[in-house]
C-alpha cells in the first residue's frame, strides 16, 4: 500500500525523530501511521503500509503498548487485534510525559534520596552530598510541578503554555515589588533608629 504524500512525510519524520525521543525508527513510524489512521489497523495493514516485516511490527506494537500509547480493539467476528493511537494530542502528551517520568525521573529521584540517607565517610562525601541535596531539591520541585500539571485539563494546559512571557513579566514585577518593599522597610528601620 502506498501512503499519500503528507502521510508519508509525517511517518518518515516520526521515524527519523524516534531515536531522539528514545524509541527506534520502526516504532516511531508505526505510531505515526496509527495516529493518522481514521480507523484502527491490524498488524498486517501496518506491515503492508510501511514495508516492515510482520515480526518488526509485532515488536513495535508491544513497545507502544508498554508506553501505553496504543489501544487494542477487537471487532466481532474478527479474531485479529486492531490497534489505534490514543488520538487526542493532550492524552498522548500526558502519557509520554508520565512514562518518561516513570522510566527516567523516578529511578534518579530514588537514587538521590538514598544517597542523602547514607552517612558521609569523608569531607569529599560531605561536599558530594551537598551537591546531591541541591539536585534532589530541584527534582522534588519538578516532581511537584509535574504532578500538578498532569492534573490540569487540556484547556488549563493551553492557558498555562500561553502564559509564557507573561509569567516572566509577573516574576520581574514581583521582584521589583519585593525589592521596593525591602528598601522601604530598611528606610523605616533606619528612621526609627535615628529617632531613638
Amino acid at each position: 500500500m502506498t501512503l499519500p504524500p503528507i502521510t508519508q512525510k509525517f511517518v518518515s519524520h516520526f521515524g527519523e525523530m524516534g531515536s531522539n525521543w528514545g524509541i527506534n525508527r520502526t516504532v516511531g513510524q508505526i505510531y505515526a501511521l496509527l495516529y493518522l489512521s481514521e480507523t484502527p489497523l491490524v498488524a498486517e495493514q501496518i506491515s503492508e503500509s510501511l514495508g516492515f516485516s510482520r515480526s518488526n511490527v509485532s515488536i513495535g506494537l508491544k513497545e507502544l503498548q508498554s508506553w501505553r500509547l496504543v489501544k487494542m480493539h477487537h471487532n466481532p467476528g474478527d479474531r485479529r487485534e486492531h490497534f489505534s493511537s490514543l488520538g487526542d494530542v493532550w492524552d498522548i502528551f500526558r502519557t509520554v510525559a508520565a512514562e518518561r517520568h516513570r522510566r527516567e525521573v523516578e529511578p534518579t529521584a530514588t537514587m538521590l534520596r538514598q544517597a542523602l540517607l547514607e552517612a558521609p565517610c569523608c569531607e569529599a562525601e560531605i561536599h558530594a552530598q551537598e551537591q546531591i541535596r541541591k539536585m534532589n531539591d530541584l527534582f522534588d520541585l519538578a516532581n511537584t510541578w509535574f504532578g500538578e500539571v498532569q492534573n490540569l485539563s487540556p484547556e488549563e494546559l493551553v492557558r498555562l503554555m500561553k502564559l509564557g512571557m507573561q509569567v516572566k513579566n509577573v516574576l520581574a514585577m514581583a521582584d521589583k515589588l519585593t525589592f521596593k518593599k525591602a528598601r522601604t522597610t530598611s528606610k523605616d528601620s533606619a528612621s526609627v533608629e535615628k529617632v531613638s
